[in-house]
């Protein structure tokens, strides 16, 4: 009996261990394949989620680099502004969070609202509830004191001088990424490289590491546009539009040696610091991207040709009576401007007085292929320059396509469609002597604390430098002349070449009888230009509304305010200089009267000596060098750099420091 139940004991400890045993490995082996698809299978995705959870990786945004003029003026700039951050996990009342800081920020939406009630009940570590606010909000929302709210700084684009060449500089959107115009064009240089924060925090999310390498700032740009000149491109440019009722305009002026773009006005214009505000017309670049038919500004293409291939002699006489030409497969005959009949004109006259007939006339004569080529020649039908990715190439048709009457049309300003900034550099070629010049904004990238300057890029030449004075005698008669059609354009002590331009504008396929494009196009002064400058009025609608009606004015006024501006002396019987000469009486006063000398020019290709001039004097000396000046002070000059008898670098700046003091 004992050993029986001795027996039974044994059989159900044995039974019982085994289980005991059997449930033991049995979970030893759970936990290991557990362990094992977690620590294996499992890992990198566990990681992952670690790593999100105790590591946050913020990436803070460059600074990006200035945008400045000629002269170093700040045209835009980048400052601080507060960005209103919130940690979505730690809000348990989402709405009455979200309702509190759109009572602070004060400009909430419906729509805004009820995208941050969203947001922040979705839990995470970081979110964005309002970026680059003002100072005012910033101090609205700190005053809540809301544990789950913070702030940070952010790079926000700001332009000082608001409006001023706002089509040019474009604008920059919330991610401090360039949108539009340079900034757009320019952005990988200007906005820099991005900065890396790496923040580790425990299980209360307490930050207990954190690592920062600091954003690498933009470079800074200089451009070639002068902020005075541009000031009064926009200012003369808004007067034109409102002085004769127009839908808009644009002025652009260049530096025809160089192609340096001194002045680009539009009008309409807009206020970047506020984009949104404006519509997609006020804020479009007219300048490079609006088509028109130039009319009769783009005659001078017609007789550069005819000149150049001495398809017809300067002295000949055009018969254009008696004013209408019929042209077969037209169904309406060619008329002049307001019905003339001029008669018999001689090859100057169908310039100056604008003859449709006589240009008509001179492009038979100089037939389809030879136009089309001088028309490729000056730059039409391709973008112009690589500073403008969004230019228009403009409209020119296949030679092979031209028939009679598109040859009439295209000799005188039709069926071809340019920009206002093609005119303008085309017409500059002529003003240089027969080269094109690639125009340009960039004046140089400041990057590592040096200057890396953008060299003139001459394209091809056009014409000769015979033909090109040729024109530009024939150019001057256009203002000059008192049948010119531009003699409102006329600066007294100065000679100016210029051409007008009529153009109807097409509307629903047919040409408008009320709207026009009145433009004109010259350079100043005509021998020796400083600038090139083009006004394009778009509808005018006051009466006559030509070009040299309308646009010729404005453009004597920016010629006038720019000549000024840059010191270039008359060239119509200027006056004789006052020079006097050092002699061994000193002053009275010295420190008061300059001693002024005799400019000794030194050896051909070097810098003259400046010194004693006055600040006009020696821009003006410096200008005729092909040099820019860059002015100090005030009173006379007492230091330049480079110094006098340096090589003479056409294109290159020099300082001047000017005192009231004479010089030692």
């Amino acid at each position: 009996m004992i050993a029986s139940e001795t027996a039974d004991w044994r059989a159900t400890l044995k039974r019982r261990t085994l289980v005991a045993a059997g449930v033991l490995v049995l979970w030893t082996a759970g936990i290991e394949a557990r362990l094992v698809y977690l620590q294996v299978y499992r890992r990198a995705d566990l990681m992952a989620r670690a790593d999100k959870q105790q590591t946050q990786t913020l990436y803070p945004p460059p600074k990006r680099g200035d945008i400045v003029d000629r002269r170093g003026r700040v045209l835009a700039t980048s400052v601080d502004a507060d960005t209103i951050y919130a940690v979505p996990a730690d809000i348990t009342q989402p709405a009455a969070v979200v309702a509190k800081l759109c009572d602070a920020l004060g400009d909430c939406t419906v729509k805004e609202r009820q995208t941050l009630v969203e947001r922040l009940g979705r839990g995470g570590a970081f979110s964005y509830v309002r970026r680059q606010i003002s100072p005012e909000q910033k101090r609205r929302v700190d005053d809540l004191n809301l544990d789950s709210i913070g702030f940070i700084k952010e790079s926000k684009r700001f332009y000082p001088n608001r409006e001023l060449a706002a089509h040019l500089l474009g604008w920059v959107g919330i991610d401090n990424t360039g949108l539009s115009g340079l900034e757009y064009t320019y952005d990988p240089q200007i906005r820099g490289k991005p900065g890396k924060v790496l923040v580790q925090t425990d299980a209360r999310r307490h930050a207990y590491s954190r690592a920062e390498w600091p954003a690498t700032a933009g470079s800074t740009v200089e451009l070639t546009i002068d902020a005075y000149l541009q000031h009064v491109a926009e200012r003369e440019l808004a007067r034109g539009v409102a002085e004769n009722r127009a839908a808009g305009g644009t002025a652009v002026m260049m530096n025809p040696h160089t192609g340096e773009i001194l002045a680009m006005a539009n009008e309409p214009t807009f206020n970047p610091n506020t984009y949104r505000d404006f519509d997609d017309a006020e804020r479009r670049n007219r300048a490079v991207q609006d088509l028109y038919e130039p009319g009769s500004t783009f005659k001078v293409v017609t007789a550069s040709a005819a000149i150049e291939e001495n398809v017809i002699p300067i002295d000949a006489m055009i018969d254009t009576s008696p004013g209408v030409l019929h042209i077969a497969g037209r169904p309406k005959p060619i008329a002049e401007a307001r019905h003339h009949n001029y008669g018999v004109l001689s090859f100057t006259d169908v310039i100056v007085r604008s003859s449709n007939i006589g240009a008509i006339k001179i492009g038979f004569r100089v037939g389809t292929e030879r136009l089309s080529r001088y028309v490729a020649r000056f730059g039409f039908g391709r973008p112009v320059s690589s500073d403008f990715p969004g230019e228009s190439p403009g409209i020119v048709w296949d030679s092979a396509k031209w028939t009679e009457s598109a040859l009439a049309s295209v000799s005188m300003g039709y069926q071809v469609a340019v920009t206002p900034l093609q005119m303008v550099t085309a017409v500059s070629s002529v003003a240089n002597g027969g080269e094109l010049v690639e125009p340009r904004v960039i004046r140089a990238v400041y990057r590592d604390n040096r200057r890396y300057a953008v060299r003139p890029r001459i394209v091809r030449r056009t014409i000769s430098a015979e033909t090109a004075a040729t024109l530009t005698a024939i150019m001057e008669g256009v203002v000059a002349n008192p049948r010119g059609t531009a003699t409102r354009a006329q600066i007294p002590g100065y000679t100016i070449a210029g051409k007008t331009g009529t153009a109807a504008k097409l509307v629903n396929g047919r040409y408008s009888t009320s709207d026009y494009n009145a433009s004109f196009v010259g350079f100043v002064p005509s021998r020796n230009p400083a600038v090139a400058i083009i006004v394009v009025t778009d509808s005018p609608h006051v009466y006559p509304n030509t070009g040299g009606f309308v646009s010729a004015p404005v453009f004597k006024r920016i010629a006038e305010a720019t000549l000024q501006y840059l010191g270039v002396g008359p060239d119509v019987d200027p006056a004789p200089p006052v020079v006097i000469a050092r002699s061994g009486e000193s002053p009275k006063d010295e420190s008061s009267v300059p001693k002024v000398s005799l400019v000794a020019d030194g050896p051909p290709g070097t810098v003259p000596d400046l010194h004693g001039m006055s600040a006009r004097e020696a821009v003006r000396t410096l200008v005729k060098l092909g040099m820019h000046a860059r002015v100090s002070g005030d009173g006379f000059v007492v230091s330049q750099d480079p110094p006098a008898g340096a090589p003479l670098e056409p294109g290159t700046v020099c300082r001047l420091v000017l005192d009231r003091k004479s010089p030692p």
